[in-house]
């Protein structure tokens, strides 16, 4: 999963010629395959267990490699071997895998290994694993693995912490074992039939080597190293990227099954087929996060793809459609609808706007009512995304689509009435409520600092001024944002958590009780709820996982820790001269099977 704040400035372009000059003019040597992109935020660091934001996710996914990932073509998607020779074997009712490597995959070279070549073994995934139990590393994806309940690990993260003792790496757990030097073994308290996916994310399970993590302890982010297709060249930071072919990349070949009616894919399977990863020798990303520039620096050339900004989607992609002027230029367009969801969180410590009392509910429902997120989807976001009925995106497993829930019927004046009939009244007559004890209420949201935002903000203070609710707004950087969360100290903030898997766990998680600072940012704890969690994570897919899904789903509808606003549209779109497949919706690494041509004339 991933924390993604999706930045856009105002202002329109119109038709820019694209520029052969601009296209040709690559800063790598002579002759080298570059493909240019820009992130539209900046990028935190690059040590998977430190990182939640898109960008920073999306360069580390081309540099370190998990035992499985998704097959590009396939639809319903599907998991395949990566770095693995098969899928892992499954038994024990889903409480034990055992996980394969092939041999003679290499890391990229680094002064860590001492001029040695270095394999990638077993021992390297259970070191992995193990970071995110080590308290010193702090990471926010320690649930991931913590909700696995693998034998012995959080016993020994607990024995650490309370003796106040460095991580003892060394030191053999039941659930996590190395059986030879190319297989590892995970067993498991309880059935974990999805377990399978976390070794799809380069986030969870991309192989990290001991040697480098301890050489530059004192900057991991700086230094990553993988046996992926690429490796670091340059980063400058919030600025630039720059990764080229690592030479101790094995031979890939790509492989993928196009769905049967799929023309499109059939022609991605076609012209892919045989070729061998990576098609390009350097890739280059640039962080520009205001949209206009963005937007102008890919009609110019300076850049081979781009997701269309979408306070320019009118200009882009009227009605869904690639602009004729863009098509005229042989522009390609990839339109998806996101497994993501934009949403906005209210954090049940806060006095104001938390707690499980009914008047606290009231307000919660009544803000939830007052918003309207469809209004946000055409004014801010140029129809480039549909209402969300609750958190489980699209293309998940545990989605409704004949769900229809009050977060997408928005109204002002029940809002007014729910407040009214919880002691929500303006008693001083200034044009503002207080709360039922009769003290000033004033909601603080936060917000990055950027143009949409400010739009989305200015939509908030209307909506809010309405049914007389004081708002007041706390914007700062996107990171300030996400460590002030994970502390507690925001009572309202939205992004976006886009899905790593076809499953449905994920955004019920996010209101799980023991999730509480890290991936639940409401802090929401109750006890019914994370009963119908517990018993759902651990059934296979079927009616009774659906039916616990639902109900828990109903729960946090009733409850209203976050308010699900809007799915995301995407639409992307690259030069003539570029080749590959389109977007996957859970693969962060398709970059690699992607190519470039000579620039038009």
């Amino acid at each position: 999963m991933k924390r993604r704040q999706v930045l856009a400035g105002a202002g329109a372009a119109g038709a820019w010629p694209l520029s052969p000059r601009a296209l040709d003019s690559r800063s790598g040597a002579p002759g080298e395959k570059v493909f240019r992109y820009a992130f539209n935020f900046a990028e935190t660091g690059f040590d998977p267990p430190r990182v939640s934001d898109q960008s920073s996710i999306r360069v580390l996914a081309h540099i370190f490699e998990p035992p499985l990932t998704w097959d590009l073509l396939a639809r319903p998607v599907k998991l395949v071997p990566l770095v693995a020779a098969a899928l892992p074997e499954v038994s024990d009712d889903h409480r034990r895998f055992v996980f394969t490597i092939r041999p003679g995959i290499f890391f990229a070279d680094d002064a860590a290994f001492g001029g040695r070549r270095r394999e990638l073994v077993a021992a390297d995934f259970v070191f992995t694993i193990k970071r995110f139990f080590d308290p010193a590393l702090r990471s926010e994806w320690l649930y991931q693995w913590e909700n696995a309940k693998i034998l012995g690990l959080t016993e020994l993260r607990r024995r650490v912490i309370a003796q106040k003792k460095p991580f003892p790496y060394d030191e053999d757990v039941p659930g996590l074992r190395v059986l030879d030097r190319y297989r590892f073994e995970v067993r498991l308290a309880e059935p974990a039939p999805r377990l399978a996916h976390d070794f799809a994310s380069p986030t969870l399970a991309g192989a990290v080597a001991r040697e480098v993590v301890e050489r530059y302890a004192a900057d991991p982010q700086a230094h990553p190293v993988g046996t992926g297709p690429f490796m670091l060249q340059q980063w400058r930071r919030a600025s630039r990227i720059v990764l080229v072919r690592n030479p101790r990349f094995r031979e890939q070949r790509f492989a993928g099954d196009a769905p049967d009616g799929d023309a499109a894919a059939a022609a991605v399977a076609r012209r892919l087929a045989g070729a061998r990863a990576p098609l390009v020798d350097r890739l280059e990303f640039d962080i520009i996060e205001e949209s206009q520039p963005r937007w102008l620096a890919f009609l110019n050339g300076e850049h081979d793809a781009v997701q269309v900004p979408v306070d320019l989607a009118m200009l882009a992609v009227p009605g869904g459609r690639l602009a004729p002027y863009l098509a005229h230029r042989g522009v390609q367009h990839d339109r998806q609808l996101a497994p993501s969801v934009t949403h906005t969180f209210f954090n049940f410590d806060d006095p104001v706007v938390g707690g499980y009392t009914p008047e606290k509910v009231a307000l919660r429902r009544a803000i939830m009512l007052a918003y309207d997120s469809a209004l946000e989807a055409r004014l801010v976001r140029s129809g480039q995304a549909v209402a969300a009925q609750s958190l489980i995106p699209p293309g998940c497993y545990g989605a409704d689509p004949g769900m229809v829930s009050e977060m997408s019927c928005p109204s002002a004046a029940r809002a007014a009435a729910l407040l009214d009939l919880y002691g929500y009244v303006d008693r001083n007559r200034d044009g503002w409520r207080e709360g039922p004890e009769g003290r000033p209420l004033a909601l603080r949201i936060a917000f990055p600092q950027d143009q949409r935002s400010r739009r989305v903000s200015e939509l908030w203070l209307k909506r809010m001024s309405a049914v007389g609710l004081r708002t007041r707004f706390e914007v700062a950087p996107f990171g300030e944002l996400i460590r002030k969360s994970l502390a507690g100290q925001l009572m309202m903030w939205g992004f976006t958590w886009g899905a790593a898997a076809p499953d449905g766990d994920f955004f019920l998680g996010l209101a799980y009780g023991p999730n509480a600072e890290q991936s639940n940012d409401a802090r929401f704890r109750l006890a019914a709820f994370d009963r119908l969690y517990e018993r759902q994570r651990v059934l296979p897919d079927g009616p009774e996982r659906l039916a616990l899904m639902r109900a828990a789903n109903k729960l946090m509808l009733a409850y209203v820790p976050y308010i699900a606003h809007l799915h995301e549209i995407t639409n992307d779109l690259l030069h003539a001269h570029v080749r590959g497949p389109m977007r996957h919706p859970f693969n962060r690494d398709w970059f690699r099977w992607v190519d470039v041509g000579p620039a038009p004339g």
